[in-house]
């Protein structure tokens, strides 16, 4: 092979080699669907530096996948930016999304978007901080692959959909701060997979907590600031690892007497119920990082020994003849 012959096959090597290296990874499709989602949020600060002349999966807030999924976009995150919008329909036009993330936009109206329901090897979803309004969507039930829903702090309102207990694979449910009204769902007694950590806190629920509920082994629940009513016994149990349990300020009328909790538990908080009893000395076996019994109709003498030293006058108070230190004495 003559030496011209070989330089002409190292320049059209290279050349190829560097076509390659500078040939974009983001799929074209993906590229002019996250212009025309920057276009619907009227080009915000924090993704402003978009450019169509770069490969899109260098862009901030993106994320693509590796060769197995053609390097097709897989995360998109647009957070804390001042966006004056609602969620843009082009959403659902990312076929191989994982992870969709709007949050802390405090000027992003309108309804969670009706298109996510095509996202369907979405895992990660959370629109949280945001204006958001209308119900929770009925479709989500049908986004088989999602581990980890968060919908906290918006202004969304209505039921909480039941179909949310189909998904095999959820492990997190964050509704808190909103407007929810209604019962919770009887279905959340019987998720299909593992027990996801539930919060509820600060909605507008209501009703009884549904018995089959007890039958769960919840790693951290919080149905705190509602409107919930009657037992709730059946969250507690020694044969359960629950680390967090929340459920005060609400209605809930039962006797603690008997009520059994595991040694796991970390935070106890029943404050502002219509709770009956006496404290259990059982209690005095856990290691409690945080305790409110507060505003309820306890009786009798707080158990000594165990953690319950350590809380001050404050987690006792106001109940209806509970005694002993930090309280006054007992008669």
């Amino acid at each position: 092979m003559g030496k011209t012959t070989t330089l002409l096959l190292f320049l059209f090597f290279t050349l190829h080699l560097k076509t390659s290296l500078s040939k974009d990874l983001c799929h074209k499709d993906d590229k002019n669907t996250l212009l025309k989602i920057k276009k619907s949020l009227n080009n915000p600060y924090n993704i402003i530096s978009w450019d169509p002349k770069d490969d899109c999966c260098t862009w901030v807030s993106v994320e693509c996948g590796d060769a197995t999924v053609n390097h097709r976009v897989t995360s998109l995150d647009i957070s804390g930016d001042k966006v004056s919008a609602q969620i843009p329909p082009e959403v659902g036009d990312l076929p191989y999304l994982q992870t969709l993330i709007f949050r802390k936009l405090s000027n992003l109206t309108g309804p969670i978007q009706p298109t996510i329901a095509k996202l369907k090897y979405l895992r990660f979803l959370r629109l949280s901080w945001t204006n958001l309004t209308g119900a929770i969507p009925d479709f989500l039930g049908q986004l088989k692959d999602l581990e980890y829903i968060d919908l906290s702090y918006n202004d969304l309102s209505g039921s909480i959909p039941s179909s949310l207990a189909l998904l095999p694979k959820l492990g997190y449910l964050e509704l808190s701060r909103n407007k929810l009204t209604g019962p919770i769902p009887e279905s959340f007694g019987s998720f299909p997979g593992e027990v996801p950590d539930l919060f509820l806190s600060h909605n507008q629920l209501s009703g009884s907590i549904p018995k089959s509920l007890g039958k769960l082994d919840f790693y951290r629940i919080d149905l705190s600031r509602n409107k919930l009513k009657g037992d709730a016994s059946m969250l507690f149990g020694t044969n359960k690892k629950t680390w967090i349990i929340d459920i005060s300020r609400n209605m809930f009328q039962f006797d603690i007497s008997k009520v059994k909790v595991a040694k796991t538990v970390n935070l106890l908080d029943l404050n502002h119920n219509g709770i009956t009893g006496s404290i259990p000395v059982q209690w005095t076996q856990l290691s409690l990082q945080s305790f409110n019994v507060s505003y309820n109709r306890l009786c009798g003498p707080i158990p000594k020994g165990g953690d319950f030293h350590r809380f001050d006058a404050y987690a006792y108070l106001h109940n209806k003849c509970l005694c002993g230190a930090p309280l006054q004495r007992c008669k």
